[in-house]
């Protein structure tokens, strides 16, 4: 039965976010498993999750613009603003991400993260056996930052652009660099680089778009 809260209400939130943010250190799997809890109707608000999470923060912030990446017209409102507000924000050299007020006042449902969670779950139980923190210095060193911002700039923004049949690829990409994010693994950053890069230059010249929308947004910054 639904009820207007109280001090109950904010003490059982509060106790929420602390186990979101021991999950957050345990890995990518407990996260999701974490997050995937409760009230299918929930509302995920971003600026919740972001408080004393430090750097890793970026991670999460990117891993909860993957599920509404894969559905398309939702990963246009949704998914591509916070890619680029990640991007951006390394390219800057920020240390934690700063949100927007109508930012941090949104975020996905908690039906869609189990839907996340219940497909890719077994994908990641795999993953965790590989990623562990090492070559830490393509996650931790100036240079190494820019090129991620600007990575996930630009495949932000080619996930705004409606490019057929290209939702489950930039999700499993902007996936690659929420897991480097999130677990500190160089090596799996290097790979997301690779595969970003790659993703950039085939469907940026397949698109024709990107190189206008990139100026669009610079004229906008500017």
């Amino acid at each position: 039965m639904k009820h207007d809260g109280g001090a109950g209400d904010d003490a059982s939130m509060r106790s929420r976010w602390r186990q979101w943010r021991r999950a957050a250190g345990a890995g990518t799997r407990a996260l999701l498993d974490q997050l995937a809890e409760g009230d299918p109707d929930d509302l995920i608000k971003l600026g919740d999750l972001m408080t004393g999470l430090g750097r890793r923060a970026f991670g999460v912030l990117l891993f909860l613009a993957i599920p509404p990446s894969f559905i398309p017209g939702v990963a246009s409102v949704i998914g591509t603003p916070i890619v680029l507000l990640v991007g951006v924000q390394l390219m800057a050299g920020m240390r934690r991400p700063w949100l927007p007020r109508w930012l941090a006042t949104r975020g996905p449902h908690r039906s869609m993260l189990i839907k996340f969670d219940r497909w890719f779950s077994p994908l990641l139980a795999r993953l965790e056996r590989v990623v562990k923190p090492r070559m830490t210095v393509l996650l931790d060193h100036r240079l190494a930052a820019i090129v991620t911002g600007v990575l996930l700039v630009l495949l932000g923004l080619l996930l705004a652009l409606p490019i057929p049949l290209t939702n489950g690829i930039f999700g499993g990409l902007l996936l690659l660099f929420a897991l480097a994010l999130l677990e500190r693994d160089g090596a799996m950053m290097a790979v997301a680089w690779i595969a970003g890069a790659i993703a950039v230059a085939v469907f940026g010249v397949l698109s024709g778009n990107l190189a206008a929308m990139a100026a669009r947004w610079v004229d906008v910054l500017i």
